[in-house]
């Protein structure tokens, strides 16, 4: 198990960085909750892009980068959701907003595949959302994007959180967050997903949250409330959790709600912890893969942990994305 003194800290002063990505070029994105993507450079240089729309209040959760540069970005508003096009210079356009004539629901996630298809998560139809936090709740689902047309391939789930596409396309991966467990589909010709699988459940305290491929063909996986990461071999053993960070009598109190039905915002606006701030997702980067990064829901910075089994490289890994801002003459 890594100790907490192993950790740093990258980035100052950002916003709910639910989400975060690497590239090659030594970047790090995460989501901003002011209305865009925060950009962290190889040498510690950051700077934010947000859209510049005046009547629309966007809530990064999931960002995705594209290879033009653009971000799609998974709006979680209170009541609205949707899929969201940000370009580097600000301007927001919608990408996706309904499905089958109706209004997405608060939306969690959008992940690009190697084979360029869009795959997006909605956690639960429940409003509000919070009385979703329930094993017995199966409401959420998966919308595929593809040659600009798009519809529900994967439905009734618990919690849709962050998904993935293996390489060849064959597979997508999903962390059911409520249900606590990480389900395989089947992708056919099509893209509607079939066959689903559970590759493993989870116990006390692990809510799944962030999902990555590493190397060895196993998963890396956060878990929300309990500040861990649990490392799942590729035939669902779950090692022990390679990170931890909570107090147990907290976690007790969030276990016990969850049991019984009642958990809610409280359970998780609050962290006892004694560095880490909700951890949500995490990225394998560095030249050699072997940099972990954690997204939070909760602190202002992106922790990050040099270990010794690397990543496997995402879709994005080889994307430049935008240009940084050139300073006027003064500033």
């Amino acid at each position: 198990m890594f100790k907490l003194d192993q950790i740093r800290f990258l980035g100052d002063n950002l916003r709910r960085p639910e989400c975060v990505l690497t590239t090659s070029n030594g970047r790090v994105y995460c989501s901003n909750w002011d209305g865009g993507v925060s950009i962290i450079e190889k040498n510690g240089e950051q700077f934010s892009i947000l859209a510049k729309t005046k009547n629309f209040d966007l809530k990064p959760n999931g960002i995705c980068l594209l290879e033009n540069g653009d971000f799609l970005i998974a709006h979680l508003g209170d009541e609205d959701g949707g899929v969201y096009r940000l370009t580097p210079d600000g301007l927001l356009t919608p990408f996706l907003i309904e499905i089958n004539g109706e209004p997405l629901p608060p939306t969690n996630y959008v992940h690009l595949d190697f084979q360029g298809r869009i795959w997006i998560t909605v956690s639960t139809r429940t409003k509000p959302r919070a009385e979703a936090y329930r094993s017995n709740i199966q409401d959420g689902f998966i919308i595929l994007w593809e040659n600009g047309e798009a519809k529900v391939v994967a439905d009734n789930l618990g919690y849709t959180n962050e998904c993935i596409v293996e390489p060849k396309g064959q597979y997508l991966y999903v962390n059911e967050t409520f249900s606590r467990r990480l389900s395989r589909f089947t992708v056919l010709e099509n893209g509607d997903l079939t066959d689903k699988k559970t590759i493993t459940t989870f116990g006390k305290g692990i809510y799944p949250d962030g999902l990555v491929f590493a190397q060895d063909n196993s998963f890396w996986i956060t878990s929300i409330v309990s500040n861990q990461v649990v490392r799942v071999s590729a035939d669902g053993q779950q090692q022990a959790s390679m990170l931890i960070d909570v107090d147990e009598d907290h976690l007790t109190w969030v276990e016990e709600a969850y049991l019984t039905h009642s958990m809610g915002r409280p359970h998780l606006d609050n962290v006892r912890s004694q560095v880490l701030q909700n951890i949500s997702s995490l990225a394998f980067g560095g030249d050699d893969h072997k940099t972990l990064y954690l997204g939070c829901l909760l602190g202002h910075q992106v922790a990050t942990l040099s270990q010794d089994s690397a990543g496997l490289a995402p879709s994005h890994w080889h994307f430049t994305g935008p240009s940084a801002p050139k300073l006027s003459i003064g500033e």
